[in-house]
Formats: structure tokens, C-alpha cells, sequence
């Protein structure tokens, strides 16, 4: 029996790759689903104030003059 590669390997060889890999992936899909980012703000009961836009600032590096 040599199971070296999976070309040469038997049925019960090849079964074991196949449930290890199916293992592995349902575990990684359980960690990328319950370890998700939560919001401080909502975690904490806190309602998140808004923030409004102050006054529109142009700056420039140019020694133009800017003419509209």
C-alpha cells in the first residue's frame, strides 16, 4: 500500500483528506461567522452623535492665484 501522493493512495486515504478538509473548512467558516466586529456605540448602549460638516477649507501649495 502506498499511500505516498494521492495518485497512488487508496479509497480510505482519499477519505480521510476528503472529511479533514471538510473539517477544516466548516471550523474557519464558524470563526469568520462568530468573530465579527461589533460597534463600541451600540455595544455599550451609547447613541452615536452626529457629527455636522463645518465651514468648506480649500488650501493649496500653488503661488497662483485662483480666480472663479
Amino acid at each position: 500500500m502506498n499511500n505516498a501522493s494521492l495518485a497512488t493512495a487508496d479509497r480510505v486515504t482519499h477519505l480521510k483528506v476528503v472529511v479533514l478538509a471538510l473539517i477544516a473548512s466548516i471550523a474557519i467558516m464558524v470563526i469568520g461567522i462568530t468573530a465579527h466586529a461589533v460597534d463600541d456605540a451600540r455595544a455599550y448602549g451609547v447613541a452615536a452623535t452626529p457629527v455636522k460638516a463645518g465651514k468648506v477649507m480649500v488650501s493649496t501649495t500653488d503661488t497662483r492665484t485662483l480666480v472663479r
